[in-house]
């Protein structure tokens, strides 16, 4: 039974921070016990701002081993109502997306709807706005896609082939408080890699992960072949496009998979190409919106690195839903 946040007692942290805020060299690790002890304690509120700001910054410094990233994520998705999927062809599949676009127009609508299309129940969570990117909910909202407020518009959603947005706020409010304290503290915390990686379905399904530094490229590799518990689905793993789990337009990333405890590649790392397929003219919601409209209609050609990442993504997600 979960008992109310308001009756549960204010955790006290020191124990934990005399081990993680001795400096990246003399810090030690909790366990995957004690980091989803700890984390569910923030989630629900009972860590003075004090112990708070300490504990995020200690980690930030000492940066996070895979059984606390695994302790930390038990406690994250214990915070928030699961999504059901429909029964079909297709296990559902998630799609993170807090990064946006700088540079590169941002894709990732044009990746969850050709996937929903053909039939896969496609989730995407994110931020709505930030004021230096333009965010998928952008482009879906100049798309006619309206964010989900909640878990039944949601699954709605699934059940007419359309991709479902959740911002993180109507997602896992909770996860989203913690999110927020980047604009407090000025730096990124361990939240920010937990979006990124978890599961809000009750099933089986297929995570799209992505990576921006090497270090994490072999923590989440470590944690999806040691950690991350196998009745929850499979994952795909990639160097971000700008932080988002869309394959490059330009060249293809590799991909690795992640299932049951093993780990393949299944794209290779593309060279540079010298002729660049057609993309959008500007990185702006509503250019890429249009664009996006054509590529479905057939008008433009989808880039080759984003059909081979549908064609893998169906492969797998239907090998989920037969199991």
């Amino acid at each position: 039974m979960t008992i109310s946040a308001t009756l549960k007692a204010p955790l006290a942290t020191a124990r934990f921070i005399k081990e993680i805020g001795r400096g990246k060299d003399g810090a030690r690790s909790l366990s995957r016990a004690d980091a989803a002890e700890l984390y569910g304690a923030m989630l629900d509120g009972r860590v003075a701002d004090l112990e708070l700001g300490a504990i995020l910054i200690a980690m930030r410094i000492k940066g996070e081993s895979v059984a606390e990233i695994a302790g930390f994520l038990d406690a994250a998705e214990a915070s928030f109502p699961q999504l059901q999927a429909p029964v079909g062809q297709y296990a559902p599949l998630v799609i993170p997306s807090y990064n946006g676009a700088r540079n590169m127009p941002n894709l990732t609508p044009l990746l969850a709807l050709l996937l929903a299309r053909e039939g896969v129940p496609v989730l995407v969570h994110g931020v709505q706005h930030d004021p230096n990117r333009v965010t998928t909910a952008e482009i879906f909202t100049e798309l006619g896609i309206a964010a989900s407020p909640d878990v039944a518009h949601a699954e709605a959603q699934f059940a007419q082939h359309h991709p479902a947005f959740m911002a993180i706020e109507s997602l896992a409010p909770r996860m989203a408080r913690l999110l927020a304290l980047r604009a407090v503290l000025g730096v990124r915390s361990s939240t920010h890699t937990l979006v990124k990686i978890m599961q809000p379905f009750a099933g089986p399904a297929l995570r799209l992960s992505s990576y921006t530094h090497p270090e994490y490229l072999e923590m989440l590799g470590e944690y999806f072949t040691t950690e991350a518990p196998v009745e929850r689905g499979d994952a795909f793993l990639m160097r971000g496009t700008e932080g988002e789990t869309v394959a490059n337009a330009k060249r293809a990333q590799q991909i690795d998979w992640f299932r049951d405890g093993q780990r393949s590649t299944l794209v290779q790392k593309q060279a540079p190409v010298d002729e660049l397929p057609p993309l959008p003219s500007q990185r702006d919601a509503v250019t890429t919106a249009h664009w996006i409209r054509a590529a479905l209609a057939g008008e433009q050609p989808v880039p080759v690195p984003i059909l081979d990442q549908v064609e893998q993504c169906l492969i797998v997600c239907r090998r989920l839903a037969a199991i």
